[in-house]
């Protein structure tokens, strides 16, 4: 039944296999597959109201919230609330974004929500928990302790637990905590700006105002910091290294994959560092031209956003010069896996391009600025699993 996040599936692989491997993967709602994008998105309504009426989905008796947990078998664990958090405004500065948005997306996202009249996955937000929330705390891991309203184990080997709690005392309490608290986005910002603009169409007050959410509380529980790599369709390797001539410096490395992520570490601690690769070998990319940031990327930000490895690449590398539109899902994909991305790279004929991650307290810092990173910026994990909770709204 679970998937991954709908921006994590690997298409058309990973995609095929789900659908094949259950009948009733949510990956039928939050991919659904058919002809044209009003079809699809027919076709997720007309399942969602079927699993519905046989059964397959059932509706929550009673409102509430659900704790939430994640863990593998190297130690990683991750607890967190799910429920529905009220749709505010940049300027209220109570849920802050990390990073830019595609329009095609959004608009992709809010005609499926406007179909199935529903949140399909919840996004997951991040806030730094202190003094003022151990109420949050101490029901979050009493509620652990008891026998879970669900289990279950996904193929990455992450066990997912979930609890639901609809105590009224309970419930104020954790409203309470919370509620003097900023949430960073750290996956799912497209989703948001779903949410930000389908509450516009709908006159408040509505369900619309609010929208499906899992808080995770980063002091107790620290995520996972991931880089997103990019594919370039049409650029093959040699074409992207000889144009960096004279632009930064490259060296061929003849490596596995994981010696050259960390040659790639190792670079980054310096400075601006990438890793292409496509043609059986990997180019490690660095030490860009003074010069030529200076003529690419805007002076008006802070120095923080400035030397970011995503700006250096989208403003400098994709815009001067491979000359790349960073919006275009014809030229360039985002994707999360990195062999995948090599995979990819290599049978396509295209470039990979791989990044190195950036750390928690960059992002917090820049988002708390107003300041967004270019798209696709990170990768914040683990991920909520997609499938364990929905929320209808029209019921």
């Amino acid at each position: 039944m679970t998937s991954p996040p709908y921006d994590v599936v690997v298409r058309p692989d990973g995609l095929h296999h789900l659908e094949s491997s259950d009948p009733h993967n949510i990956v039928r709602l939050i991919l659904p597959q058919a002809a044209t994008p009003s079809a699809r998105n027919e076709q997720a309504a007309e399942t969602l109201h079927r699993w519905l009426s046989e059964g397959v989905l059932a509706t929550d008796p009673e409102p509430g919230l659900y704790i939430y947990e994640q863990r593998d078998g190297e130690g990683m664990l991750q607890r967190g609330i799910i429920g529905a958090l009220r749709v505010s405004d940049p300027a209220e500065q109570v849920v802050l974004p990390h990073e830019d948005v595609m329009p095609h997306i959004v608009a992709d996202r809010a005609a499926l929500m406007r179909a199935t009249s529903a949140n399909l996955e919840p996004l997951l937000l991040t806030y730094r928990g202190d003094g003022s929330t151990t109420a949050t705390a101490d029901l979050i891991e009493r509620t652990a302790d008891r026998p879970p309203l669900l289990s279950t184990t996904t193929e990455d080997g992450f066990s997912h637990r979930l609890w639901s709690v609809t105590a009224p005392a309970d419930l104020a309490a954790i409203q309470t905590d919370l509620a003097r608290h900023q949430a960073l986005i750290a996956d799912g910002h497209h989703r948001w700006a779903t949410y930000r603009r389908l509450r516009t169409e709908h006159p408040s007050p509505s369900p619309w105002d609010h929208g499906l959410v899992l808080l995770v509380d980063t002091a107790r529980y620290p995520l996972r910091v991931r880089a997103i790599h990019r594919l370039l369709h049409d650029l093959p390797v040699d074409r992207a290294v000889a144009a960096l001539h004279g632009l930064f410096r490259v060296r061929r490395l003849v490596a596995p994959l994981p010696e050259a992520l960390e040659a790639l570490a190792d670079a980054a601690c310096e400075g601006n560092a990438f890793l292409l690769a496509g043609d059986g070998s990997f180019h490690l990319v660095d030490h860009p031209d003074p010069d030529l940031l200076a003529r690419t990327i805007p002076a008006d930000r802070p120095a923080a956003w400035r030397t970011l490895d995503a700006t250096v690449l989208h403003a400098t590398l994709l815009e001067h010069v491979w000359h790349i539109p960073e919006d275009s899902p014809a030229h360039i994909a985002y994707i999360h896996d990195t062999a995948a991305t090599v995979a990819k790279a290599e049978r396509d004929g295209g470039t990979a391009v791989l990044m190195h991650p950036v750390r928690e307290e960059v992002v917090r810092d820049l988002a708390r600025q107003g300041v967004t990173m270019p798209r696709k910026s990170t990768s914040f994990g683990p991920k909520p699993a997609s499938g364990l909770v929905l929320r209808t709204l029209d019921l």
